[in-house]
């Protein structure tokens, strides 16, 4: 049976016990922005990207070179692994995409959390100074880890969408994996959330050496080129809201 998502890799790529970032589109697109601030600042080398005819046909080009938008990068010598998007992943693709990374992270042997980066919207952004991040745990082993780095925990709440399925996908392979969640604007590109989401993941992962002050510096023109991915990951965000209507706990209707 032909695979619905498929990881390509580069030849020879070998992984160490790797530690994955991952930064899909979502609300402020915090991951996004956080996850290429890190690869362009530290140089890291694209190993590979991910493919389905479900996701929009677009490419992208960077430096003359056409490349495409989910794209998977290495450092380290294989021990720190980021997955990016540059496109919004549609509602029908959310299950095929989490569920191939989920079993990719098994094949590579992931041990410590999977870190996934995401937006926390807040209405009254605007008044808020320093965005504060949250986390989430999908296992004792995960929250083990949070603690461990005295985190604050999303006490209470839902997620949905990417993130949401990927703790369970991972649970589902004993995959520990911990979200992320930075206070942002709902409905902008908040590059000072991915500065706050950036400081909190260096957390765990010390070797994460980058200074996050030239993307604060930079903040307006980030703001600028990522207005039609915000534009894509709005739309896509409201269609998967209206399946997930009838879905969603009674309690957050």
């Amino acid at each position: 049976m032909e695979e619905v998502v498929k990881i390509v890799e580069e030849d020879g790529v070998e992984y160490k016990n790797p530690i994955v970032i991952e930064g899909l589109p979502d609300v402020g697109l915090v991951g996004t922005i956080a996850a290429s601030y890190i690869v362009e600042k530290l140089n890291y080398k694209e190993i590979g990207h991910i493919e389905s005819d479900l996701f929009p046909p677009v490419m992208v080009i960077h430096d003359g070179k056409l490349k495409n938008p989910f794209r998977i990068y290495s450092a380290e010598g294989g021990r720190i692994v980021v997955v990016l998007s540059e496109v919004a992943v549609p509602p029908k693709a959310v299950y095929p995409l989490t569920t191939a990374l989920a079993d990719w992270f098994h094949k590579i042997d992931v041990k410590q959390p999977v870190i996934s980066v995401k937006g926390l919207p807040m209405k009254n952004r605007m008044d808020i100074e320093k965005p504060e991040v949250f986390a989430v745990g999908n296992d004792e082993g995960a929250m083990k880890e949070l603690k461990a780095k005295q985190m604050d925990l999303l006490e209470e709440g839902f997620i949905a969408g990417t993130y949401a399925i990927m703790l369970r996908e991972c649970s589902k392979r004993k995959i520990s994996a911990i979200s992320l969640l930075a206070q942002c604007y709902p409905v902008y590109p908040d590059p000072g959330a991915a500065a706050s989401a950036i400081e909190t993941v260096k957390k765990f992962v010390t070797s994460l050496d980058i200074d996050v002050g030239e993307l604060l510096e930079n903040a307006e023109g980030i703001k600028l080129k990522a207005r039609d991915l915000m534009q894509q990951t709005a739309l896509s965000a409201s269609e998967m809201q209206k399946g997930m209507e009838q879905d969603m706990p009674i309690m957050y209707r």
